[in-house]
């Protein structure tokens, strides 16, 4: 006669570990249409009035609280249109 063992396994976990996984946070791309320049120019315009001095471009997107790429949009189309003028290597009101 033949015997059977029996054997004890441990109970199989069904959850499962939470794997994070880390994804470079892409940056918005700024949109370049005519509406949207026309805008970040209004931001740039606001801050310069609001300041009444000469701004660099990094100081003219942390007072218009805007990315410096968009302040350069603002500023070119401002430039095209004779409203500001460069002094000193800043940016100042025409």
């Amino acid at each position: 006669m033949t015997v059977k063992k029996e054997t004890k396994t441990a109970p199989k976990s069904t959850a499962k570990k939470a794997t994070t996984k880390k994804v470079a946070v892409k940056k918005p791309a700024v949109v370049i249409n005519a509406e949207n320049v026309g805008f970040k120019a209004g931001d740039v315009y606001n801050a310069l009035a609001a300041e009444a001095k000469a701004l660099s471009v990094s100081e003219i997107a942390k007072v218009a609280k805007i990315t410096e790429e968009e302040a350069y949009l603002g500023i070119g189309w401002l430039f095209k249109e004779g409203k500001v003028k460069d002094e000193n290597s800043k940016i100042v009101l025409a």
